[in-house]
């Protein structure tokens, strides 16, 4: 892919940005945005004011299509249903706010979140017992409201300590959709998790998911955002003890007219943890736009820390575009590593031109550029049905237009 980009590294102290980075650094210049540390949470949704779209945090979404999420004008006036399937081991609960497990892995930091705390009937809770090593994997599917309709919801995982476990979490349907996500991962636990938002196209869909790991813990924690009309995800990781290690991926196909955007904050607080995010994405079609934010955060108290994030998006056809922000904070220069890198682009001529010169028709090529790009996130997805079906909609979506 020909692409533009900035690609940073840091080991031991930090050294300064280079004057042409794009990106936002803790060792930059003063005069920077607030640290990320600085974030406001909470659960009462007055505590939060209404976005306008200028604030930082919402200036790439298009306010007027989340239907008044953000307003306190959307009312529940519909129901998501919410199914799991998974190995006898796996106890799933109905539980309401009042249940003191829910918030554990975090509170909302926006509106649209606290909005959806403060709005839900009934959270589901699903427990993986301590010590148990699940087999096959357990599916979540979260089934919208319907056309024209409104709900809120929360769930909340919990992996126990020393438990390993493999959860689908899948959303499908129609209708406007708030809600939190929390995974809470024990002691020494293992969790992959994959997110597939697979949406009908009207469906807006406005997501928190809360990421906390204890000690020595390991989650993969991978998010797939293929439908919708609006689809924003915003995962944030946290640490409860030393020797965590977290991975994030993500892959994401917008058409045109869709709305996709992902933003992360990994917020190294305790030392010796580990995080890796990389997140790829297609765009085709006019009006398709695609948001990546990647905030990366390593307090004072987190030393030996290492830390990684990418993100690559390409660009198919003309009127599609692509924003990407990777932002590294770092408060001590007692770290293993840390870096990032961005880049959007067009297909490589060069690679074209080789496969060409092989024999492959141009069309052909094109479209082997595609499976290539996205080649390695699928073989990171464990669970081999997800990564078939994902397969699958790749293919359909290259069908869709002539790349």
């Amino acid at each position: 892919m020909t692409a533009t980009g900035v690609e940073e590294n840091y080991s031991g102290t930090p050294a300064t940005a280079g004057a042409d980075s794009n990106v936002a650094t803790a060792v930059e210049a003063a005069g920077t945005a607030a640290s990320r540390g600085e974030r406001f949470t909470g659960f009462d949704v007055e505590a939060f004011e209404v976005p306008s779209g200028r604030e930082e945090n919402w200036r790439f979404t298009p306010m007027k299509r989340l239907r008044g999420l953000h307003d306190g004008s959307a009312v529940a006036d519909g129901k998501a249903v919410v199914d799991v399937e998974g190995p006898a081991e796996v106890s799933v609960e109905t539980t309401d706010r009042a249940d003191g497990r829910l918030g554990a892995a975090g509170a909302p930091s926006d509106r649209v979140s606290a909005q959806a705390y403060s709005s839900f009937t009934n959270a589901t809770v699903v427990t993986v017992p301590a010590e148990s090593v699940l087999q096959s994997a357990t599916t979540v599917r979260v089934t919208g409201p319907g056309e024209g309709k409104t709900a809120y919801g929360h769930l909340q995982i919990r992996v126990e300590q020393f438990a390993e476990a493999a959860i689908v979490l899948d959303h499908v349907g129609s209708g406007t959709y708030a809600d939190n996500v929390e995974f809470v991962v024990g002691d020494g636990a293992k969790l992959t998790v994959v997110s597939v938002q697979d949406w009908a196209d009207d469906a807006v869909h406005v997501s928190e998911q809360h990421l906390k790991l204890g000690r020595d813990a390991t989650l993969k924690h991978t998010v797939v955002t293929l439908g919708g009309d609006l689809v924003r995800i915003s995962p944030t990781a946290r640490y409860a003890g030393a020797g965590g290690d977290v991975e994030m991926l993500g892959l994401y196909f917008a058409d045109a007219g869709q709305h996709q955007e992902h933003r992360l904050l990994v917020d190294h607080a305790v030392p010796h943890c580990k995080s890796n995010v990389l997140y790829k994405g297609a765009l085709q079609g006019d009006g398709a736009h695609a948001v990546w934010i990647g905030d990366v955060l390593i307090r004072a108290a987190a030393e030996a820390t290492d830390t990684f994030e990418l993100n690559r998006n390409l660009v198919l056809t003309e009127g599609a575009r692509a924003d990407s922000v990777p932002n590294l904070e770092i408060e001590t220069g007692e770290i293993e590593g840390a870096g990032h890198a961005s880049a959007t682009g067009r297909f490589d001529d060069e690679q074209l031109f080789y496969l060409q010169s092989r024999g492959i028709p141009h069309d052909q090529a094109r479209r082997l550029v595609v499976r290539g790009f996205f080649h390695e996130i699928l073989m990171k997805i464990d669970v081999a049905d997800v990564r078939e079906r994902l397969e699958a909609a790749i293919e359909a979506e290259l069908e869709a237009v002539n790349v």
